[in-house]
């Protein structure tokens, strides 16, 4: 594992801390480095830090705070607050 990968998972741990506190800005600021960290060295985020965060507002999602999480026909519809959806296919 390299280096940004392992920063990239700190900061993912970090993130779920701070929204876990309350704190969503702090949570914000740790996503939005993360994935500047994950373009700078061309690596792609790990599936649970992306099912976990918004792409509009580089917020991390707590399914029933901040996020709302439905069950469609074949796919998971999550809501952010600010009204980005993204949907998972599942089986």
């Amino acid at each position: 594992m390299s280096v940004a990968a392992e920063r990239i998972d700190r900061l993912h741990a970090l993130a779920r801390a701070a929204a876990a506190d309350g704190d969503d800005e702090r949570a914000s600021a740790y996503v939005r480095l993360a994935r500047r960290i994950a373009e700078r060295n061309r690596l792609e985020l790990p599936r649970q830090f992306k099912r976990f965060t918004c792409d509009a507002c580089d917020a991390y999602l707590r399914p029933g705070k901040n996020a709302r999480v439905r069950l469609r026909d074949g796919h998971v519809v999550v809501t952010c607050d600010c009204g980005n959806q993204a949907r998972y296919p599942y089986e």
